[in-house]
């Protein structure tokens, strides 16, 4: 086969996937808790070199996405177009997750859509752990990427986070510990709010919202992580 180009179909791509897949990498992928079942055995290290090949393709993303294959559906996240993707689409995406690690790829596109508030709002009164995930991990995400946008939109979410930070599932709770780490270290203005919410967190009589409250208070209060942040405000 010719060597990855934007011409490609999603059929090309799966065809390339499966002839460079590697059975002997599943063992490892699922020591991480990576969901093997429809795993060909690449990794991202691989991965994403053939994405940035293949380039943005709205069509050939979802088409890539339906077949279920887990190397082909990590192909659809990195070179899927978030302005082209509706909200129906992402609901229907949501709706496959089976693996933290799709969830947390595939949020990154969605934080990048035009709805992407509407997304976490609804994702995190979703009671599936997969699709609760998304919403914190969106925001984890939007609070790296989205850099014009204000703070006061991430300070917003402060108590979404406090809402679930109950959440006893594994997958659910170390995302709502990364967006309130993120968003406490996003900036000086949020660092406080972050770190108050933490401190409450961390003396709370839930044992998953002690976990959470105290992990983060770790991170924002971490000097070096202090003077990141006092050298970006300057």
């Amino acid at each position: 086969m010719a060597l990855p180009d934007p011409s490609w179909s999603a059929d090309d791509t799966v065809a390339h996937l499966r002839s460079i897949g590697k059975q002997e990498n599943l063992v490892g992928m699922a020591r991480f808790g990576i969901n093997t079942a429809a795993a060909l055995g690449i990794g991202n290290s691989d991965l994403r070199p053939l994405a940035r090949k293949l380039k943005k393709n709205h069509e050939r993303s979802l088409l890539l996405w339906d077949t279920g294959v887990r190397e082909a559906r990590l192909m659809a996240a990195f070179t899927g177009e978030p302005k082209k993707l509706d909200i129906g689409q992402c609901r229907r995406w949501a709706a496959d997750f089976d693996s933290w690690e799709i969830v947390d790829t595939v949020a990154d596109l969605f934080a990048a859509t035009p709805f992407w508030r509407e997304l976490i709002d609804e994702f995190a009164e979703d009671e599936r752990e997969f699709v609760r995930r998304t919403a914190f991990a969106m925001l984890a995400w939007g609070t790296v990427h989205l850099r014009k946008e204000p703070d006061t939109t991430f300070l917003a979410f402060l108590p979404l986070i406090e809402k679930h930070a109950g959440d006893p599932r594994n997958f659910v709770k170390k995302a709502v510990n990364w967006a309130l780490r993120q968003i406490g270290k996003r900036s000086m203005t949020l660092h406080a709010p972050a770190l108050a919410l933490a401190e409450k967190l961390a003396a709370s009589s839930d044992r998953t919202a002690r976990w959470i409250g105290r992990d983060a208070v770790k991170e924002l209060t971490d000097a070096k992580q202090l003077e990141r942040l006092a050298a970006r405000k300057t």
